[in-house]
């Protein structure tokens, strides 16, 4: 996973398009609403691709929820993406930003 994550941000990189990433454990290891939240409050944001990683895991529909209220909360004024894969990460937000 690692491996396609530095994948996709490299597309990035490769179209001359700034990114940065948000990863946190899904064992509830990380507090969630913290590390996304300061993320989100960092700076005003374009586009913010929620990965697939989040989105497709059936027992993670509420952390899912609760990503997207964060994103809705404290970007208000960025699209919402979503991925496929960590790979075609830059696809997917290619799709919102200018």
């Amino acid at each position: 996973m690692a491996e396609a994550i530095e994948v996709g941000v490299a597309r990035f990189a490769q179209h001359g398009v700034g990114v940065e990433t948000c990863l946190f454990g899904l064992d509830g290891s990380d507090d969630v609403e913290a590390v996304v939240g300061d993320a989100l409050r960092s700076r005003a944001w374009e586009c913010v691709v929620v990965g697939g990683g989040l989105r497709t895991a059936d027992d993670e529909i509420e952390l899912f929820e609760r990503v997207v209220n964060l994103v809705r909360r404290h970007a208000p004024d960025a699209a919402i993406a979503f991925n496929r894969t960590a790979v075609d990460t830059f696809d997917a937000a290619a799709r919102w930003i200018g």
